[in-house]
């Protein structure tokens, strides 16, 4: 059985920092796009980061873009998230993502359909 468990998140004053982690069990992400997303309320879900060893791919969003560090623990099979100077518009539930839910369709690693398995996602809360 797959499992993204994430933990990190909470409330944090506009211009500090916060580190999400994303521990994956019954899965290698080495062998997988992986993607980070984030959804604000009454808002679609967004890419903030993806990459893909597959296809040599990795996107960062403008909108974190210089404020964002990405790390990984191989031997927890972790995932580590840091996103620098919060800004307000960046509270939301932040979700990790791995996996090919179509291994037959191309589907731009961007795109949430792209992943077979998320974590249950973090609430971010930027106070301003």
């Amino acid at each position: 059985e797959v499992q993204l468990v994430q933990s990190g998140g909470g409330m944090v004053q506009a211009g500090g920092s916060l580190r999400l982690a994303c521990a994956a069990s019954g899965v290698l992400f080495e062998d997988y796009a992986i993607g980070w997303f984030r959804q604000a309320p009454g808002k679609e879900r967004e890419v903030v980061y993806y990459t893909s060893t597959s296809d040599g791919n990795t996107y960062v969003a403008r909108s974190v873009r210089g404020r964002i560090t990405l790390s990984e623990a191989n031997a927890k099979n972790t995932l580590y998230l840091e996103i620098d100077r919060l800004k307000p518009y960046a509270s939301a539930v932040y979700s990790c993502a791995v996996g090919k839910a179509h291994p037959d369709v191309m589907i731009p690693h961007g795109c949430p359909r792209e992943y077979a398995y998320w974590g249950q996602g973090t609430q971010v809360s930027v106070l301003s």
